[in-house]
């Protein structure tokens, strides 16, 4: 599968000239900007918030992909939605209700996405997936970045793909974790590779050209 897209973690940017990073790396080829949210009770760190996505919406020239590390995201979707989230990822384990919150987020006119930590069963997002556009993979524990890749996770992105081909389905495939260019090579039935340290901590062309292949 050719035609990878790369989403830069602004994670790893930083934080004090946002709008240049996100500008840069969408002139280096990237195709979305990877919007980590955390809360710091669904994961032990606390990053950015709704009105954060709102400023970087008006200066992003490509879609934000919004990944919600938050407890019971229903309760903010709406207002995540609002501030210009493109594609909106909720996980499986935060919610009582994965499917009603999927079904939400259409309805609000973004692209829906499910996500699950490494130590949860991929078989617990593969009744969604006709609810999604996108389905994440963690490749290391969600919470911070600069983490290692987990190679026992490369099962579950052959699992999906399984899947997706089988129900004919249109759901893109995301990667997020220690992705640079020979993890990414590993995780070749993946669509979209998120990547933070990889991009920012080099030249921007050269790293995201690598994840193109």
């Amino acid at each position: 599968m050719a035609n990878k897209l790369v989403a830069p973690s602004i994670l790893s940017a930083d934080f004090a000239n946002l709008e240049k990073e996100i500008k840069a790396v969408a002139a280096a080829g990237a195709d979305w900007i990877h919007v980590d949210v955390m809360d710091g009770q669904f994961v032990p760190n606390i990053t950015i918030g709704i009105p954060v996505v709102k400023s970087l919406k008006k200066v992003s020239p490509i879609p934000l992909d919004v990944h919600l590390m938050i407890e019971k995201p229903e309760r903010y979707i709406e207002e995540f939605i609002k501030a210009g989230s493109d594609y909106l990822t909720i996980h499986v384990e935060s919610t009582a209700n994965p499917a009603e919150v999927l079904k939400k987020i259409r309805q609000l006119g973004a692209k829906a996405g499910i996500t699950l930590r490494p130590g949860t069963a991929v078989d617990t997002v593969l009744p969604l997936l006709n609810l999604c556009d996108l389905v994440l993979v963690m490749t290391v524990e969600p919470g911070f970045g600069g983490q290692s890749f987990m190679t026992d996770q490369i099962a579950k992105i052959s699992r999906l793909r399984q899947e997706i081909d089988h129900q004919k389905l249109t759901c893109l495939i995301e990667v997020d974790g220690g992705i640079n260019e020979q993890t990414a090579k590993q995780c070749h039935e993946a669509d979209v590779f998120v990547a933070g340290s990889y991009v920012f901590g080099r030249d921007y062309k050269t790293a995201i050209s690598s994840l193109k292949f």
